[in-house]
């Protein structure tokens, strides 16, 4: 049982294209829905009208989509400190401000860069798939594989809290230029709130990862294990009917002045 979405050109369409095929299904919600995105950087500002609309909807519920994009990489500190030393500035200077315990702090970044092993020590696992994609002697083009699920630390009664992103797998495609592609899993996915932040974020730490690595940008893809068409805070129902009317709306605008 899966659901495709027809591939995408950028996030602002593919998210309007999910949405739009999981809020047709009963419950408003879907299993195993599959989003293909060609170019994962385009269309990410507010300059995008979905994108300011979404993130105007978002803003009255006290949430953004920018939040949600800097939980999956922090663009504006690696722009100001370079690479590694972002991370750094991360642990020193953004975790203490947003970690709410031990076990989650709400930033998947995190997860990249600092996971925890038995024997003390920590990997950071994304910096350490940035040295290999680097290295002309690795001859793997598949063995980049990035795990954000713990099982000491996530598993428990709640149905829907803590992590919801799994699990990355980095791919460098065949063919004259070496492109880098992404695939990533979610547990759990909230359509409204989270996903077109989710893909943003995505696509930048996809561009973090291809610039550092020394290789072109490709493909991103997600593959939501259940997704949900939620009611962010005090949203109701009929609001979201407006919120996905008002992005057709504008997206329909943008392809004629285009």
């Amino acid at each position: 049982m899966y659901l495709p979405v027809p591939p995408q050109p950028d996030c602002s369409t593919a998210w309007l294209a999910a949405v739009k095929l999981v809020d047709a299904h009963a419950g408003h919600e879907a299993h195993n829905v599959i989003i293909d995105i060609a170019n994962p950087v385009a269309a990410t500002t507010r300059q995008n009208p979905v994108v300011k609309t979404v993130d105007h909807f978002l803003e009255g519920q006290d949430k953004s989509v920018a939040c949600v994009a800097n939980t999956i990489f922090p663009e504006a500190l690696y722009h100001r400190h370079g690479a590694p030393e972002f991370f750094d500035a991360f642990r020193d200077t953004v975790l203490p401000k947003v970690r709410r315990s031990q076990r989650w702090s709400g930033y998947y970044f995190e997860r990249m860069m600092h996971l925890p092993t038995r024997s003390g020590q920590s990997i950071n696992q994304l910096w350490d798939i940035v040295g290999r994609i680097r290295d002309d002697h690795n001859r793997s083009r598949n063995k980049f594989e990035l795990s954000l699920f713990d099982p000491e630390r996530d598993v428990d009664g709640s149905p829907y809290g803590g992590q919801c992103l799994s699990f990355l797998s980095f791919k460098l495609l065949p063919g004259s230029e070496k492109r880098l592609a992404l695939t990533a899993l979610y547990r759990n996915h909230y359509y409204i709130e989270k996903l077109l932040g989710n893909l943003i974020g995505l696509g930048r730490l996809m561009a973090f990862v291809a610039k550092e690595g020394g290789v072109n940008l490709g493909p991103l893809t997600v593959v939501s294990t259940h997704a949900k068409i939620d009611h962010p805070g005090a949203t109701k129902r009929t609001d979201i009917e407006g919120l996905l009317g008002a992005c057709i709306q504008a997206n329909a605008n943008l392809r004629v002045a285009e």
